[in-house]
């Protein structure tokens, strides 16, 4: 089923708004990427931190839903507020639903209970454990926009934003909404950057995908979120054509090496659009920097795109947001799609150029290069994640 896709908010390294962050992409912008101390102990890191100065939630809102991580959702829901209310006003709170991906949700603001707790025997007693509970971003949605459809967050790590895209395009095939709002949203957190630190996972730089000097991940922030409808809007011409997903299994903390998950993902993703692999114009790849990713998905787009495609990892650009990823790529998809912002033109590959030799070749984007001329404008948006979570979606331009 095709799903209407309308115009994303979205905070991240590369900024504010898609203008914005379409605008920076482009120039492959890597100013948000910044070497910082304090996050863990014996080293700065290079780490992606939204911009902005973020909203304070409205005074009516509870006290436990004020965290980093809801006021990075709510900065990117009141860029595109007015399509939101007009869509509940439109088919009414009941026929409106929100799916979210998160992994951090507010346990940055309630780390000092544990802490307490550790020192003293006891809780705080401000200390309220809704403020962390996954829930959090889709209820605070729900509550500040009034919706009273299905709400709900998945957590399935680096997958998250873009299985949530895929679940709201199925509640939207099956009847059980007319409209559903969906993305993902992270925040930075000590517990979570020193959880990659002792997987000894995190870059010493900024990260470097697909080269045979990767060292590793720099993690970010962001938020991205989009209103899927299932008739189309008078002011919508980008659609989520198709998405897959496959669970390898393969191990809790790395990917199958053969790619074999992966692949599964890309190619249920293709035949759930009706396309073939040649009319992919462009991948965004998942591109960690990791050896083990690098490895595993290069094998997947080669056993998928025989006959190359390009592609290029946004990740030194945003670095990796973790749940928000797979939908702050998926708003990156969409630009390169739309006309009035990136009309084609692909955001560059960052990094050194030296391919790894053992790796199948992959045909990086550099500056300047676009979507095939005379040729409809269709992109794949790849999310790969721990426990061999597996997400591939397809956008598309439609006249």
């Amino acid at each position: 089923m095709t799903a209407w896709v309308g115009t994303p908010g979205i905070v991240c390294a590369l900024g504010r708004g898609i203008d914005a962050v379409a605008d920076a992409a482009l120039r492959g912008d890597t100013s948000g990427m910044q070497a910082r101390a304090g996050w863990i102990p014996d080293r700065s890191i290079v780490l992606g931190v939204a911009p902005a100065e973020l909203p304070d939630l409205p005074a009516d809102m509870p006290r436990h839903y004020d965290s980093r991580n809801n006021r990075l959702l709510l900065d990117a829901a009141m860029q595109i507020e007015s399509a939101l209310r007009g869509a509940i006003a439109g088919y009414g709170p009941l026929r409106v639903g929100i799916v979210l991906g998160t992994s951090t949700s507010g346990v940055n603001e309630n780390a000092y209970g544990y802490r307490a707790l550790e020192q003293d025997g006891a809780w705080p007693p401000d200390y309220d454990y809704r403020r962390q509970a996954l829930a959090s971003p889709a209820s605070f949605l729900a509550d500040w926009l009034g919706v009273a459809g299905p709400a709900y967050t998945l957590s399935t790590a680096c997958t998250s934003g873009a299985r949530a895209l895929l679940t709201a395009r199925r509640l939207l095939a099956r009847g059980a909404c007319d409209a559903v709002i969906c993305g993902g949203v992270d925040t930075l957190c000590p517990l979570t950057i020193n959880g990659f630190a002792a997987l000894e996972a995190l870059s010493r730089g900024l990260c470097n995908p697909f080269s045979a000097h990767r060292d590793g991940i720099n993690i970010g922030e962001g938020a991205a979120l989009f209103l899927m409808q299932r008739d189309r809007p008078g002011d919508t011409a980008v659609a989520l054509l198709g998405g897959g997903g496959s669970s390898d299994a393969w191990h809790m903390s790395a990917p199958d090496p053969t790619g074999a998950g992966a692949a599964q993902a890309m190619r249920a993703a293709l035949a759930d659009a009706g396309l073939a692999a040649r009319d992919i114009g462009w991948v965004n790849l998942h591109g960690t920097a990791t050896q083990h990713n690098d490895a595993m998905e290069s094998q997947a787009v080669h056993a998928v795109f025989p006959h190359g495609v390009a592609c290029a990892s946004t990740k030194p650009l945003t670095g990796h947001t973790l749940a928000a990823a797979g939908a702050i790529e998926a708003a990156l998809c969409w630009a390169v799609i739309d006309d009035a912002r990136l009309a084609g033109r692909l955001p560059p590959q960052r990094w050194d150029g030296a391919a790894d030799p053992a790796l199948p070749p992959l045909d990086l984007t550099a500056p300047g290069r676009r979507l095939p001329a005379n040729a409809p404008r269709v992109a794949m948006s790849n999310s790969f994640a721990f426990g061999g979570s597996n997400a591939s979606l397809i956008f598309g331009a439609q006249p």
